[in-house]
């Protein structure tokens, strides 16, 4: 649940919120995940107080923005549009995960680094809520799949695409596509023909 979402939050404090992670998520997006949170506070339009009252460390901020992005990206993978055949929606889905991989890497690393650059739990529940998204449409699109194919080889041949691809996001794109290639039965592939 986002801040922005807990019950009984007053009118203005949730519009705050709001306006916090928004501009949060732009800051971050242009600047990086070391932005000023004064620069934050100034974009949202409230005083450092108010930021430091919602977020009483850049840790709480970062986690905050990157859950609602992971939620996001989950949420595409579950709720695929609904005459999309089984295939195009995994693939569909994996274009938009290559991207937020490429270019959220710094904050995701940012909101789940611990101590001694190891991840905190966090990490984990954010890569069980990816890999359950993930699942639901590998297993949608099974039959149109090679049978050996699992749902950590779609997100590990994907994850070294965003790696090696970084921002270049039209490198990215096409490599997805030569991965549908290998990854895809010959019968689905002679369907799209």
């Amino acid at each position: 649940m986002s801040p922005n979402s807990k019950p009984g939050l007053r009118a203005d404090a949730s519009r705050n919120t709001a306006r916090l992670l928004a501009a949060a998520r732009e800051l971050i997006t242009e600047a990086g995940p070391e932005v000023a949170l004064d620069e934050i506070a100034r974009r949202a339009g409230v005083g450092n107080a108010t930021l430091y009252r919602h977020f009483p460390t850049r840790a709480d901020l970062l986690v905050a923005v990157y859950r609602d992005e992971i939620a996001d990206l989950c949420r595409c993978g579950t709720e695929p549009a609904g005459s999309e055949p089984p295939l195009d929606a995994l693939f569909t889905w994996l274009d938009k995960f290559v991207v937020h991989v490429a270019t959220k890497r710094p904050l995701a690393l940012a909101a789940s680094a611990g101590p001694g650059d190891r991840h905190t739990p966090l990490f984990a529940e954010w890569h069980t809520s990816i890999t359950a998204a993930a699942g639901v449409l590998v297993e949608r699109a099974r039959t149109a799949l090679r049978p050996d194919v699992t749902t950590t080889d779609v997100l590990t041949l994907a994850t070294g695409l965003a790696l090696a691809t970084g921002a270049d996001g039209e490198h990215a794109h096409h490599l997805v596509a030569l991965l549908r290639s290998g990854l895809a039965s010959r019968s689905a592939d002679a369907d799209r023909a």
